[in-house]
Protein backbone atom coordinates (compact mmCIF):
# COMPACT_ATOMS: atom_id res chain seq x y z
CA UNK A 1 0.00 0.00 0.00
CA UNK A 2 2.67 2.22 0.67
CA UNK A 3 4.63 1.87 -2.40
CA UNK A 4 0.60 2.48 -4.00
CA UNK A 5 0.06 5.80 -2.39
CA UNK A 6 3.91 7.28 -3.58
CA UNK A 7 3.05 5.70 -7.19
CA UNK A 8 -0.04 8.12 -6.36
CA UNK A 9 2.38 10.92 -5.34
CA UNK A 10 4.55 10.89 -8.51
CA UNK A 11 1.60 11.11 -10.70
CA UNK A 12 0.51 14.67 -9.17
CA UNK A 13 1.32 16.60 -12.11
CA UNK A 14 -1.63 14.03 -14.23
CA UNK A 15 -3.73 14.59 -10.81
CA UNK A 16 -3.57 17.80 -11.29
CA UNK A 17 -4.26 17.68 -15.36
CA UNK A 18 -7.25 15.74 -14.59
CA UNK A 19 -8.82 18.53 -12.21
CA UNK A 20 -7.79 21.08 -14.58
CA UNK A 21 -9.17 19.37 -17.51
CA UNK A 22 -12.31 18.46 -15.82
CA UNK A 23 -12.76 21.43 -14.64
CA UNK A 24 -12.18 23.08 -17.99
CA UNK A 25 -15.12 20.40 -19.89
CA UNK A 26 -18.20 21.21 -17.40
CA UNK A 27 -18.94 24.41 -19.14
CA UNK A 28 -17.09 23.93 -21.96
CA UNK A 29 -19.81 24.48 -24.58
CA UNK A 30 -21.76 27.22 -22.64
CA UNK A 31 -22.39 30.65 -23.67
CA UNK A 32 -22.21 31.76 -19.89
CA UNK A 33 -18.90 29.45 -19.24
CA UNK A 34 -17.56 29.30 -15.59
CA UNK A 35 -20.64 31.76 -14.35
CA UNK A 36 -22.11 29.00 -14.46
CA UNK A 37 -20.64 28.30 -10.66
CA UNK A 38 -22.38 30.99 -9.74
CA UNK A 39 -25.76 31.49 -11.10
CA UNK A 40 -26.65 27.62 -10.71
CA UNK A 41 -26.68 27.74 -7.31
CA UNK A 42 -28.98 30.59 -7.36
CA UNK A 43 -31.50 29.30 -9.64
CA UNK A 44 -31.97 26.72 -7.40
CA UNK A 45 -32.58 28.95 -4.67
CA UNK A 46 -35.36 30.56 -7.07
CA UNK A 47 -36.86 27.18 -7.77
CA UNK A 48 -37.00 25.67 -3.86
CA UNK A 49 -37.93 29.31 -2.81
CA UNK A 50 -40.92 29.46 -5.61
CA UNK A 51 -41.92 25.74 -4.41
CA UNK A 52 -41.53 26.03 -0.27
CA UNK A 53 -42.42 29.68 0.29
CA UNK A 54 -44.70 30.43 -2.70
CA UNK A 55 -46.65 27.68 -3.53
CA UNK A 56 -46.88 25.85 0.67
CA UNK A 57 -46.40 29.08 2.00
CA UNK A 58 -44.24 28.19 4.55
CA UNK A 59 -40.51 28.94 5.02
CA UNK A 60 -38.80 31.34 7.80
CA UNK A 61 -37.47 34.88 7.63
CA UNK A 62 -34.26 33.85 6.83
CA UNK A 63 -35.00 30.49 4.86
CA UNK A 64 -33.49 31.88 1.29
CA UNK A 65 -30.19 32.32 3.44
CA UNK A 66 -31.02 28.65 5.08
CA UNK A 67 -31.89 27.22 1.16
CA UNK A 68 -29.28 28.34 -0.15
CA UNK A 69 -26.06 26.61 2.15
CA UNK A 70 -28.32 23.90 1.89
CA UNK A 71 -28.29 23.41 -2.13
CA UNK A 72 -24.28 24.35 -2.20
CA UNK A 73 -23.34 22.26 -0.19
CA UNK A 74 -25.29 19.16 -1.56
CA UNK A 75 -24.16 20.48 -4.93
CA UNK A 76 -20.84 19.95 -3.80
CA UNK A 77 -21.83 16.15 -2.50
CA UNK A 78 -24.46 15.04 -5.24
CA UNK A 79 -21.81 16.00 -8.04
CA UNK A 80 -18.87 14.37 -6.45
CA UNK A 81 -20.71 10.93 -5.94
CA UNK A 82 -22.03 10.51 -9.25
CA UNK A 83 -18.91 11.54 -11.04
CA UNK A 84 -17.05 9.84 -8.90
CA UNK A 85 -18.60 6.92 -9.33
CA UNK A 86 -18.08 6.61 -13.15
CA UNK A 87 -14.44 8.10 -12.90
CA UNK A 88 -13.02 4.98 -14.18
CA UNK A 89 -15.05 4.03 -16.59
CA UNK A 90 -14.77 7.69 -18.12
CA UNK A 91 -11.19 7.44 -18.46
CA UNK A 92 -11.19 3.20 -19.50
CA UNK A 93 -9.40 4.19 -22.75
CA UNK A 94 -6.28 5.26 -21.05
CA UNK A 95 -6.23 3.18 -18.36
CA UNK A 96 -6.20 -0.18 -20.93
CA UNK A 97 -3.51 1.67 -22.51
CA UNK A 98 -0.87 2.85 -19.78
CA UNK A 99 -0.37 2.18 -15.67
CA UNK A 100 -2.21 4.26 -13.52
CA UNK A 101 -3.11 4.28 -10.05
CA UNK A 102 -6.90 4.12 -10.66
CA UNK A 103 -7.63 5.44 -7.52
CA UNK A 104 -6.57 8.80 -9.30
CA UNK A 105 -9.78 9.59 -11.07
CA UNK A 106 -12.42 9.41 -8.51
CA UNK A 107 -9.90 11.71 -6.38
CA UNK A 108 -9.60 14.09 -9.40
CA UNK A 109 -13.25 14.55 -9.84
CA UNK A 110 -14.20 14.97 -5.61
CA UNK A 111 -11.13 17.75 -6.12
CA UNK A 112 -13.15 19.27 -9.11
CA UNK A 113 -16.14 19.56 -7.81
CA UNK A 114 -14.37 21.04 -4.10
CA UNK A 115 -13.42 23.99 -6.83
CA UNK A 116 -17.35 24.29 -7.42
CA UNK A 117 -18.28 24.01 -4.03
CA UNK A 118 -15.61 26.80 -3.61
CA UNK A 119 -17.12 29.53 -6.06
CA UNK A 120 -20.97 28.13 -3.88
CA UNK A 121 -19.40 30.09 -1.16
CA UNK A 122 -19.31 33.27 -2.37
CA UNK A 123 -22.92 32.71 -4.03
CA UNK A 124 -23.17 32.01 -0.04
CA UNK A 125 -21.52 35.27 0.95
CA UNK A 126 -23.78 37.52 -1.09
CA UNK A 127 -26.92 36.14 0.92
CA UNK A 128 -24.97 36.71 4.21
CA UNK A 129 -24.72 39.74 3.16
CA UNK A 130 -28.07 40.59 1.66
CA UNK A 131 -29.41 39.31 5.23
CA UNK A 132 -27.02 41.46 7.49
CA UNK A 133 -25.07 38.06 8.67
CA UNK A 134 -21.97 38.43 9.93
CA UNK A 135 -20.20 35.07 10.99
CA UNK A 136 -19.29 34.98 14.37
CA UNK A 137 -15.83 33.92 15.37
CA UNK A 138 -17.12 29.83 14.81
CA UNK A 139 -16.14 30.82 10.98
CA UNK A 140 -12.36 29.72 11.95
CA UNK A 141 -14.37 26.15 11.92
CA UNK A 142 -15.22 26.26 8.03
CA UNK A 143 -11.89 25.16 7.02
CA UNK A 144 -12.24 21.98 9.28
CA UNK A 145 -15.88 21.20 7.94
CA UNK A 146 -14.73 21.72 4.20
CA UNK A 147 -11.76 19.19 5.10
CA UNK A 148 -13.99 16.84 6.88
CA UNK A 149 -16.10 17.17 3.57
CA UNK A 150 -13.53 16.51 1.17
CA UNK A 151 -12.28 13.34 3.25
CA UNK A 152 -15.98 11.63 3.24
CA UNK A 153 -16.52 12.46 -0.52
CA UNK A 154 -12.95 11.12 -1.30
CA UNK A 155 -13.76 7.83 1.01
CA UNK A 156 -17.33 7.42 -0.75
CA UNK A 157 -15.85 8.05 -4.33
CA UNK A 158 -13.01 5.42 -4.03
CA UNK A 159 -15.65 2.83 -2.99
CA UNK A 160 -18.36 3.57 -5.83
CA UNK A 161 -15.44 4.35 -8.47
CA UNK A 162 -14.39 0.60 -7.92
CA UNK A 163 -17.63 -1.17 -7.06
CA UNK A 164 -19.63 0.61 -10.57
CA UNK A 165 -16.84 -1.11 -12.81
CA UNK A 166 -17.88 -4.66 -12.15
CA UNK A 167 -21.91 -3.49 -10.83
CA UNK A 168 -22.36 -0.88 -14.17
CA UNK A 169 -26.29 -0.84 -12.24
CA UNK A 170 -24.93 1.07 -9.68
CA UNK A 171 -24.86 4.10 -11.82
CA UNK A 172 -28.33 4.20 -12.37
CA UNK A 173 -29.40 3.41 -8.69
CA UNK A 174 -27.35 6.11 -7.31
CA UNK A 175 -29.95 8.36 -8.94
CA UNK A 176 -32.31 7.35 -6.54
CA UNK A 177 -30.05 6.75 -3.60
CA UNK A 178 -29.06 10.76 -3.57
CA UNK A 179 -32.55 11.79 -4.05
CA UNK A 180 -32.78 9.64 -0.96
CA UNK A 181 -30.46 11.97 0.48
CA UNK A 182 -31.49 14.43 -0.79
CA UNK A 183 -35.03 14.98 1.26
CA UNK A 184 -33.84 12.69 4.33
CA UNK A 185 -31.28 15.67 4.74
CA UNK A 186 -32.89 19.03 6.12
CA UNK A 187 -31.29 20.77 2.52
CA UNK A 188 -34.86 22.24 1.26
CA UNK A 189 -37.01 21.78 4.70
CA UNK A 190 -36.21 22.68 8.44
CA UNK A 191 -35.52 20.61 10.85
CA UNK A 192 -38.51 21.30 12.98
CA UNK A 193 -40.81 19.71 10.61
CA UNK A 194 -39.83 16.46 10.72
CA UNK A 195 -41.72 13.78 13.47
CA UNK A 196 -40.04 12.44 16.26
CA UNK A 197 -40.08 9.48 15.20
CA UNK A 198 -37.68 9.84 12.15
CA UNK A 199 -35.35 12.33 13.42
CA UNK A 200 -32.78 9.27 14.10
CA UNK A 201 -32.43 8.92 10.22
CA UNK A 202 -31.26 12.34 10.43
CA UNK A 203 -29.07 12.24 13.25
CA UNK A 204 -27.12 9.30 12.16
CA UNK A 205 -27.00 10.85 8.26
CA UNK A 206 -23.73 12.25 7.19
CA UNK A 207 -24.69 14.67 5.16
CA UNK A 208 -27.37 16.09 7.70
CA UNK A 209 -24.81 16.16 10.19
CA UNK A 210 -22.47 18.07 7.47
CA UNK A 211 -25.07 20.62 6.00
CA UNK A 212 -26.31 21.51 9.45
CA UNK A 213 -22.31 21.93 10.90
CA UNK A 214 -22.13 24.53 7.95
CA UNK A 215 -25.15 26.41 8.71
CA UNK A 216 -24.12 26.61 12.34
CA UNK A 217 -20.87 28.19 11.46
CA UNK A 218 -22.17 30.75 8.54
CA UNK A 219 -26.06 31.56 9.85
CA UNK A 220 -26.35 30.79 13.70
CA UNK A 221 -23.16 31.82 15.37
CA UNK A 222 -22.49 28.08 16.81
CA UNK A 223 -20.00 25.73 17.03
CA UNK A 224 -20.31 22.57 15.00
CA UNK A 225 -22.09 19.30 16.40
CA UNK A 226 -17.66 18.02 17.28
CA UNK A 227 -18.74 14.55 17.64
CA UNK A 228 -20.94 13.82 14.92
CA UNK A 229 -17.98 15.16 12.86
CA UNK A 230 -15.42 13.31 14.61
CA UNK A 231 -17.13 10.21 13.45
CA UNK A 232 -17.55 11.16 9.95
CA UNK A 233 -13.37 11.90 9.91
CA UNK A 234 -12.50 8.53 11.83
CA UNK A 235 -14.86 6.63 9.50
CA UNK A 236 -13.63 8.18 6.16
CA UNK A 237 -10.08 7.47 6.69
CA UNK A 238 -10.91 4.17 7.57
CA UNK A 239 -13.01 3.53 4.79
CA UNK A 240 -10.27 5.41 2.14
CA UNK A 241 -7.12 2.99 4.16
CA UNK A 242 -9.34 0.18 3.49
CA UNK A 243 -10.12 1.28 -0.02
CA UNK A 244 -6.50 2.48 -1.29
CA UNK A 245 -5.14 -1.09 -0.07
CA UNK A 246 -7.97 -3.17 -2.04
CA UNK A 247 -6.84 -0.89 -4.98
CA UNK A 248 -3.64 -1.47 -4.31
CA UNK A 249 -4.13 -5.43 -4.37
CA UNK A 250 -6.90 -5.92 -6.80
CA UNK A 251 -6.35 -3.26 -9.43
CA UNK A 252 -5.42 -5.88 -12.12
CA UNK A 253 -9.31 -6.89 -12.03
CA UNK A 254 -10.53 -3.50 -13.43
CA UNK A 255 -8.50 -4.12 -16.49
CA UNK A 256 -10.13 -7.11 -16.63
CA UNK A 257 -13.67 -5.76 -16.49
CA UNK A 258 -12.56 -2.93 -18.57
Amino acid sequence: MKTYIQEMLRRKDLLFYLVKSGLKAEHRNSYLGYFWWLLDPLLNVLVYYFLVVIILDRGSDDYPLFLVIGLVVWRWVSSAVNSSAKSILRYSSIINQVYLPKSIFPLSFTISQMFNFLFGLIVIAIFLTLYGEMPSWQIIYLPLIILITMLFLMAVGFVLAYVTVFVRDIDNILTYVTRLFFYASPIIWEGGRLPEKWSIFVDINPIAILVRAYRDVLMRDMSPDFTGLFIILIASIIVMILALRHYSKHEHKIIKAL
